[in-house]
């Protein structure tokens, strides 16, 4: 007797439906990308108990004729491809035909549709039709699930807590909306407010609208293109951090993706604007010929595959470092909310998006009116004039009026007051300096009156010893000195004086303590940002008046002025209206 049988479709569906349903928020995003691609211009989405008691989603897209309606619940029935060739040309969020029959297999699914024509009404539990009737014309699509992994108790028994599953099915709303801000979204959790958005297809609006003003008015546009990639978002600056990479999204063909490649080459471009552990907000649609990309390796269609990959991460690297070059991003000391909302979202009581601590504390987000922000933009890189980078830091005539405990110098001009950090601010201008001596193909040296000797290991010898002419083409002299040891006699003239064989061993350090291949554009920002630190002043030391404006000349001179090379910021303003409002002159 055959030991080996096909599956009933039914039993198929409930395993497929292990892959593509592993919580709430992946029904609600199969829900959401049909009504997408039903061209719907408003979606509403309603959860109870954080969707484990039911998800409903409203659309008001073309809709089904019966024929159809009936036809979706089937596996791999599709109107998104219909050859081989289609999928060299994926256009839709969805295209696989598994999503409705593997949700239909595992929980009660309510379908209201109408093509405008004719309205039908299809009742399905565990797979098995129920009902099938004609209802209202009202053209577009309702479809209700319930009883979720009902016949599948061990499903079901994973599930995560009410707020855990109410934050992702939020989290994955928000990102949709942020890649679709024409189409407008409303997701509501017991009757309660939770994303509303407007669908006016201004994308600034929309991050407004999801994020509240005090992200918004910190967002940078960002616009570039090579002959493959067109990009289009918003960075934010680097005084709003967040904790985790949640926030960093990206859109490939208005997909929402999670590429590990392009999360790193976003972050790698703050690099030294931020400190290590905090990550930028980040909104980008990256468009693309669809031939160039793979969406089809994971049942979820997050995950892809890019050809020509190192050329976008080029591009995102290249043009988010350029962006935030020219920018002017010293923080305001006084985040100021607005008194009235346009739309204020109701408060669920008990939620918890996510555990994360912003890099300023913010206030609990409210809205304004959007036209208030028009006035806020950045100036282009085009009105620049001269071609002068960042003309409005450069232009600054800071005067220091004191310092205040002996580490923050007060510094004023006619616009305001500014609290200066002064190891940070140091460490930046000796940090630039490093990296531009360390640039430089002819390096001044000078011999050591009593040279250094190294003693090492014999496997710290032997890295050394293949790094050797590196560290000669840098100006240092170096010779073997008897058995796994080397000897110093001369040192680049940039070292500091009287911390040259400090900052020698600190090199060394560098060098050994390397755990993957020698690189050396890592290892000069890496010498940089250690003699910068070593280099610069303490806090609680007092330098004079005359150090002080030395200081400041410097730093509104510096490429980055505002962040030390490990992304503290260097300096925070008070602008004369924050204060007259401090201080009740101004009321306004």
């Amino acid at each position: 007797m055959s030991k080996i049988k096909v599956m009933s479709e039914n039993l198929a569906n409930k395993i497929a439906a292990g892959e593509v349903v592993e919580k709430c928020s992946s029904i609600v995003k199969e829900l959401c990308e049909n009504s997408i691609d039903a061209k719907a211009k408003n979606i509403i989405i309603n959860l109870e108990e954080g969707g484990k008691k039911s998800i409903e989603v409203i659309d008001d897209g073309v809709g089904m004729d019966p024929e159809d309606a009936l036809l979706a619940f089937q596996r791999h029935a599709t109107s998104k491809i219909y050859k081989d060739d289609d999928l060299f040309f994926i256009d839709t969020l969805g295209f696989r035909g598994e999503a409705l029959p593997s949700i239909a297999s595992v929980s009660r699914v309510e379908l209201k549709t109408s093509d405008g024509e004719t309205g039908t009404h299809i009742i399905i539990e565990g797979g098995k039709v129920l009902e099938n009737s004609s209802s209202s014309l009202k053209k577009g699509t309702s479809i209700k699930i319930t009883n979720l992994f009902y016949n599948t108790p061990a499903r079901l028994k994973y599930l995560k807590s009410e707020t855990s599953e109410l934050a992702s099915c939020t989290s994955f709303v928000e990102r949709l909306a942020l890649s679709h801000p024409n189409i407008s979204f409303l997701l509501t959790h017991q009757n309660h407010f939770i994303v509303k958005t407007s669908g006016s297809g201004d994308l600034l609006k929309t991050i407004h609208e999801v994020y509240g003003v005090s992200v918004s008015s910190k967002m940078l546009e960002l616009r570039a293109s090579n002959d493959d990639f067109d990009i289009f978002g918003y960075i934010c600056k680097p005084e709003i951090l967040k904790s985790n990479r949640n926030h960093m999204i990206t859109f490939v063909n208005d997909r929402v993706v999670k590429n590990f490649e392009i999360n790193k080459a976003i972050n790698d471009a703050y690099y030294t604007y931020k400190p290590d552990i905090k990550f930028p907000i980040v909104v980008l649609k990256i468009n693309t010929d669809p031939t160039l990309v793979d969406v089809n390796i994971h049942p979820t269609k997050q995950d892809i595959k890019l050809s020509k990959m190192d050329v976008l991460t080029s591009l995102l690297l290249n043009s988010i470092k350029d962006l935030l070059y020219k920018s002017l991003l010293i923080p305001d000391a006084v985040i100021r909310m607005p008194e009235s909302n346009e739309f204020k979202k109701e408060v669920v009581d008990h939620i918890v998006k996510e555990s994360e601590e912003d890099y300023f504390p913010q206030s609990i987000q409210t809205t304004m009116d959007f036209n208030q922000m028009e006035n806020q933009k950045e100036p282009s890189v085009d009105e620049y004039e001269d071609g002068v980078v960042n003309p409005e830091m450069k232009s600054l005539k800071l005067y220091p009026v004191g310092v205040a405990h002996g580490t923050y110098i007060i510094a004023e001009d006619e616009t305001g007051v500014y609290l200066i950090d002064q190891h940070a601010a140091q460490e930046r201008v000796n940090y630039e300096r490093n990296m531009a001596a360390l640039k430089k193909k002819e390096v001044s040296t000078t011999d050591m009156l009593f040279p250094i000797t190294l003693e090492l290991s014999q496997s710290e010898f032997l890295k050394l010893k293949q790094e050797e002419d590196t560290l000669k083409e840098m100006g240092f002299g170096i010779e073997e000195f008897g058995v796994n040891t080397f000897v110093f006699k001369s040192h680049p003239t940039w070292l500091l004086e009287g911390y040259e064989e400090e900052s020698i061993r600190r090199i060394v350090d560098l060098i050994l303590g390397g755990l993957s291949g020698f690189d050396r554009v890592k290892f000069n920002e890496s010498i940089a940002i250690t003699l910068a630190c070593k280099m610069s002043i303490k806090a609680n030391m007092h330098i004079s008046h005359e150090a002080q404006e030395e200081l400041l000349n410097e730093l509104c001179a510096c490429d980055n002025p505002y962040n030390c090379p490990h992304g503290r910021p260097t300096i925070i303003k008070f602008s004369i209206y924050d204060l007259e409002r401090m201080f009740k002159r101004s009321m306004n």
